[in-house]
């Protein structure tokens, strides 16, 4: 069988040719993509009603105060990367991603930072801690956290009191009744409770130098002495008065020393 060749360039050139029209006609009507330009800015912020910290408005703010603002620019002229750099600097940001789409919107995603503590030391400082142990600035945010008070520095605050929270806060009732830590001079910790007119005292969290284990130490401790409070509130406090005490002292085994209100 014989190949006509010329006929076989005649067709592939035909094609060619062909689909050089179709790309040159696409092109002619379809903007040059240096010309596009951002018509609208989406910004999503995950559980921006939980957290509260940062809000729509303070993103674009950022961006405009950075000269990062991307509506009416060209799309090429756009830096992804420089915006979501721009965006992680803040205190409160987490993570931050953004994109450009084909129709001329640029897309940014947040997630933020989730605050478990304020922290309202006796030495001054002013702080919350976020649900990886670190600290985070002051702000305004007024979300209804529990507030640590006391004689707290900064290490005991991360090491210690952030692990005896997350043991308060994954348990539903306690997470609603503990409003307030507050830490006496010997480390001691006082719970002050949002139901009853009385101090709870659990005595001193145990110690470790590594991270894993001092958790697990203070979780365990911490649902111990909780377990034993719950108990004497439901078959003590609701017989005997939920104002009888002033002061409700866990802090060893197999007893519970109250302290009678005085009456004035």
């Amino acid at each position: 069988m014989r190949i006509n060749w010329k006929k076989t360039l005649l067709i592939t050139g035909d094609v060619l040719i062909g689909a050089y029209l179709v790309l040159a006609l696409t092109a002619f009507n379809k903007p040059e993509g240096s010309q596009r330009v951002c018509t609208r800015l989406n910004i999503s912020i995950q559980d921006e009603a939980v957290n509260g910290f940062i809000d729509k408005d303070e993103i674009t703010a950022r961006l405009k105060r950075n000269g990062l603002y991307p509506v009416d620019k060209h799309l090429a002229d756009i830096n992804t990367r420089r915006i979501e750099d721009a965006l992680k600097q803040s205190a409160f940001v987490n993570d931050a991603e953004c994109y450009k789409t084909e129709d001329g919107q640029v897309c940014i995603m947040l997630t933020q930072r989730m605050p478990t503590l304020h922290v309202m030391a006796a030495n001054g400082d002013d702080y919350y801690l976020d649900d990886n142990h670190s600290i985070m600035p002051n702000s305004h945010y007024t979300s209804n956290l529990i507030v640590a008070t006391g004689y707290i520095n900064k290490w005991y605050a991360k090491n210690y009191l952030s692990n005896l929270t997350e043991a308060i806060m994954a348990n539903p009732f306690w997470c609603n009744q503990i409003v307030q830590i507050n830490v006496l001079p010997n480390r001691g910790i006082e719970l002050v409770p949002r139901v009853g007119d009385h101090i709870i005292y659990i005595g001193q969290l145990p110690t470790s130098k590594f991270i894993a284990e001092r958790r697990q130490l203070v979780t365990d401790y911490t649902n111990v002495k909780l377990d034993r409070l719950r108990k004497f509130y439901t078959y003590g406090l609701s017989q005997a008065g939920w104002h009888k005490y002033s002061y409700i002292d866990v802090e060893f085994d197999n007893q519970i020393i109250c302290k009678k209100r005085t009456n004035n």
